[in-house]
């Protein structure tokens, strides 16, 4: 592989790099012959993902992706040549700048068989391309810059059995990038960058690496640059993501509102002896008979005492009547993840014990939604939850009144092992560079999910509360004005829920 590389370095840039230099030179672009730089209008023929042509009931004139625009991909990567630019200045570096984002790539279950494939969600933010093995590349000179998108090749064989491919004289009208080439062509691409402007420097996040032969190339190439070592691009693609656009927000909307029906269905036509498994099923189909493509997870459906086991996935017991169910649940809509939990009595009332522990965590989910409007950092939102819930437990007796403050937050986090919140869109624990440390600003989507959990390992831990697990989790947008609950629509009061709960109707 490294002799193919030795080789690029003696291509003639001018036969190879009609896109190389072309947004930094005239004279290269007039010489863009190549029918990859046509921008021609695609066909209104089968592409790699859906069109307004061959799908408009899922994207309108002018859309990339469902609710999605050219307009909006512009400003994306307009933003992140801004990021490169500016981050660079700062650090008074005058260099080339190469930044790669790689899509994902298809991982098969067992030989020739795939799992349902999930693009790169940095890719996908910045090109709008489905397709898997793409990549897309910035290139920053002085004031001026390029993106090229490289793509698999059309193969009549592979598209017979795994559906179309967008072709390459389509891919520059359709993502509205500068250039686009065969995939095949990247390493040469890339190494007469290099050959080039030996001083480049390449952001590429080469610690979770996502396409493993891409991964080896670049690990060969860096080390053709003085610099030897990639910069990692992740915080930027983060800190750029963090807030989201108005059809960011449009499309999480619609993504919390199917969750949230779709639970409050599964609550509808919960009942004693139902498997954890058959309450899974339900939320799935009633997220994708509502438009979901799927779950943006595998759900947690704990019943009685499984909900002590934070992550619990297995969903393969039987709910005996008298138990609560904890289901963490969300789906995935057109790219972008809800993530709700409710909990109830399967068999439609609380028991006094159930109940108090209940209207605790809910008393307390309430104070945290209404101290958003302080714009507190998730980290000081976490902190808060630790103190409010550490005094209501003393007044019930799970936490001792006795107990020092300095212990109580302590003491609550015996019985809340985990944070309150984390950010959301298009993926569940989005832009998870972004510290929470950081006050949360008009944009953001988050979620609010204190809960209690009784281990009876738990000294404090009275027996007649041991195995409850109780957790409400809502999603929020934060705005100017304090918090817009995205999942409002999903019942969370104690006379809801019940009245939900005991219809106990067949579905």
């Amino acid at each position: 592989m490294f002799n193919s590389i030795k080789h690029s370095l003696r291509y003639n840039t001018s036969k190879f790099g009609y896109q190389v230099l072309a947004a930094f030179s005239a004279e290269a672009k007039s010489n863009l012959t190549r029918p990859e730089c046509t921008r021609n209008a695609y066909p209104h023929t089968a592409c790699g993902q859906p069109t307004p042509a061959t799908h408009p009931h899922l994207l309108k004139h002018g859309e990339v992706l469902p609710g999605i625009s050219l307009q909006e991909l512009g400003r994306r990567r307009s933003k992140l040549v801004e990021s490169v630019t500016l981050e660079t200045r700062a650090k008074n570096v005058h260099r080339q700048q190469i930044v790669i984002i790689p899509a994902s790539t298809t991982v098969y279950m067992s030989d020739k068989i795939p799992y349902v494939y999930r693009q790169n969600t940095d890719f996908l933010y910045f090109s709008g391309c489905r397709e898997p093995d793409s990549v897309l590349v910035l290139v920053c000179r002085e004031n001026q810059s390029s993106f090229t998108l490289f793509m698999r090749p059309r193969d009549e064989h592979s598209e017979l059995w795994d559906g179309p491919r967008t072709s390459i004289e389509t891919a520059i009208k359709m993502f509205g990038v500068d250039h686009a080439l065969p995939v095949t062509e990247f390493e040469q691409f890339l190494a007469s960058l290099i050959q080039e402007d030996k001083r480049s420097i390449v952001w590429y996040d080469h610690v979770d690496a996502i396409q493993p032969i891409l991964h080896r190339k670049l690990c060969q190439l860096i080390k053709l640059t003085d610099n030897q070592m990639f910069a990692s691009p992740k915080m930027l693609f983060h800190q750029i993501r963090l807030i989201k656009s108005t059809c960011e927000i449009e499309l999480m909307r619609q993504s919390c509102q199917i969750a949230s029906d779709a639970i409050a269905k599964t609550i509808q036509c919960s009942r004693p002896e139902m498997s954890e498994h058959q309450l899974f099923a339900t939320v799935d189909y009633e997220c994708r008979m509502r438009g979901a493509e799927h779950l943006a997870y595998p759900p947690v459906v704990a019943g009685g005492g499984n909900a002590n086991v934070i992550h619990y996935i297995s969903n393969n017991q039987i709910i005996q009547s008298g138990d609560l169910v904890l289901m963490d649940a969300g789906c995935e809509y057109h790219g972008y993840s809800s993530d709700i939990t409710r909990t109830w009595p399967i068999n439609g009332k609380f028991t006094p014990e159930q109940r108090v522990l209940y209207e605790i965590v809910l008393d307390v989910q309430k104070h945290l939604i209404e101290s958003l409007k302080e714009m507190p950092s998730l980290d000081e939102a976490f902190h808060y939850m630790c103190s409010l819930l550490g005094k209501r437990l003393q007044e019930i007796g799970l936490i001792p009144k006795n107990i020092d403050d300095d212990k109580l937050v302590a003491a609550a986090y015996e019985y809340c092992p985990h944070h309150v919140s984390h950010y959301l869109g298009m993926d569940v624990h989005d832009t998870g560079k972004i510290s929470r440390g950081i006050k949360i600003q008009p944009g953001m989507i988050i979620t609010i999910e204190p809960g209690v959990y009784v281990s009876p390992k738990n000294p404090f831990a009275p027996s007649h509360y041991h195995g409850l697990g109780i957790r409400i989790e809502d999603d929020i947008l934060v705005t100017e004005n304090g918090a817009e609950i995205l999942t409002k629509s999903c019942p969370k009061e104690v006379a809801d829920i019940e009245d939900l709960a005991s219809q106990n109707k067949k579905c």
